[in-house]
């Protein structure tokens, strides 16, 4: 494309003046003042002429491929022209979770083949961020005319959710119940897997003491096994309507996120192995399962591809789907919310299932605005209404509660501030208590 410069414009107003002067003193010569803007409008094709070689035109971005929720990072653009056009500039185009710190655009330092220009954005919210088209500009030899192309970019960066703030306090209760190397600590009496034999002590339970051995070496052997490794654990979250809700302006999934993020590695540096799975009308994300601390980068990649959705969630196919793909006992957490009996009613079905094979453990923030709601003193009629709507509200999620523990699974229900580190206790609790 290509359109006038402001030098155009300005050359143009210039000669109106001279051109309207000549009109009105001489008459009978108005049509010289046609002679300037002749002379302009060729000068503008020489320059357009001149300006060209889009053929010529390459760039690139460059961007670091992930980042943190908050965090911000630099994206350098590339411009490669042959002739070295005059004020190369460009302006990027990116989506909503970015935003750019002094402005999208600007001119781009000369280089010997083209030119450079460094932006600097920040990341707003979690997903796969993508910049997906460049424009790009420059002057002719005279400046009056801008020649613009606009270049498809295909370049994406995934926004992290952060959790070094609740990291730390994890890896303490992991060192409370593991050695700092990662591997698991031996606990007598618990686990399944046999580590070597010591003297019965008393308070030492009586299955624990090895008969055989006992009478062989004339005393009291007991059996001491350590917890298992390489269990599996299922991270599943809804993405559905419901869970794109915010709760103290974060989306209840994006909270859902940084938890199992914060339980995968804690699971990881645990000797488990870790899987990935999102839905909501259908599955989304699945991620095959990984093992080891290395993996954990792999695992916040594909929960930046979780995206938030405005459709009703299907658990019939979502939990079926995955307990077809799961070949042996697992640890099932489900990140998922509900409103009413109704409307998780399908979702009781499936667990039923579901509970027969694997241990399975639903995650569940606590619904503040209703308790607010509950507890807020009356001062007027509608007062009263709200309050006992909402309590009735509650009732009714704590009978759906009840019913998933009658079938089976473990419920946490817990604050959104203390949601992964409460899964993280659960998790090493089961661990420990040889539930896995």
């Amino acid at each position: 494309m290509i359109y006038p410069s402001g030098r155009a414009i300005w050359a143009a107003a210039a000669g109106a003046i001279p051109a309207f002067l000549v009109a009105l003193a001489l008459p009978s010569l108005w049509y010289l003042g046609l002679l300037w803007i002749c002379l302009l409008l060729a000068f503008l094709a020489v320059d357009a002429a001149a300006g060209r070689g889009r053929a010529s035109l390459s760039a690139s971005l460059d961007a670091p491929p992930q980042i943190g929720v908050g965090g911000r990072f630099n994206l350098q653009i590339a411009a490669r022209f042959a002739g070295r056009p005059r004020a190369l500039q460009a302006r990027v185009g990116h989506d909503a979770r970015l935003a750019p710190v002094a402005g999208s655009g600007g001119a781009l330092a000369p280089t010997k083949d083209g030119g450079t220009l460094d932006l600097q954005f920040e990341a707003l919210r979690r997903g796969i961020a993508s910049f997906d088209r460049l424009w790009l500009r420059w002057r002719g030899p005279f400046g009056l005319v801008w020649n613009q192309v606009v270049l498809p970019m295909d370049k994406k960066v995934a926004v992290l959710p952060d959790v070094r703030s609740a990291r730390d306090e994890a890896i303490t209760l992991l060192q409370r119940s593991t050695l700092a190397d990662g591997h698991a600590q031996r606990r007598a009496g618990q686990g399944r897997e046999f580590e070597s034999l010591k003297d019965y002590q008393p308070g030492m339970g009586r299955r624990m003491i090895d008969w055989k051995r006992s009478a062989r070496h004339g005393k009291l052997l007991a059996r001491e096994f350590r917890i298992e490794e390489n269990n599996n654990i299922v991270l599943a979250i809804d993405s559905g309507r419901l869970m794109c809700e915010p709760v103290d302006g974060v989306p209840k999934v994006d909270r859902a996120v940084t938890a199992a993020l914060l339980s995968a590695f804690i699971a990881l540096k645990g000797g488990d192995m870790v899987s990935l799975f999102s839905f909501d009308a259908r599955p989304r994300v699945t991620s095959g399962a990984v093992r080891g601390s290395a993996s954990f980068a792999m695992i916040q990649k594909r929960a930046a591809e979780i995206d938030y959705s405005s459709e009703e969630t299907n658990f019939t196919l979502a939990l079926t789907t995955l307990s077809a793909k799961l070949d042996r006992r697992s640890l099932v957490i489900v990140f998922t919310d509900f409103v009413d009996p109704i409307s998780a009613e399908l979702m009781l079905r499936t667990v039923g299932r579901l509970t027969e094979r694997h241990l399975v453990l639903f995650m569940m923030m606590k619904d503040v605005e209703l308790e607010t709601l509950a507890d807020m003193p009356p001062t007027a009629p509608e007062d009263v209404a709200r309050a006992v709507t909402a309590g009735s509200l509650l009732r009714e999620r704590q009978v759906v509660i009840g019913r998933l523990r009658l079938l089976g699974a473990h419920v946490i229900e817990a604050s959104h501030q203390r949601l992964g580190l409460a899964l993280v206790e659960r998790y090493l609790q089961l661990k420990q208590e040889d539930l896995l």
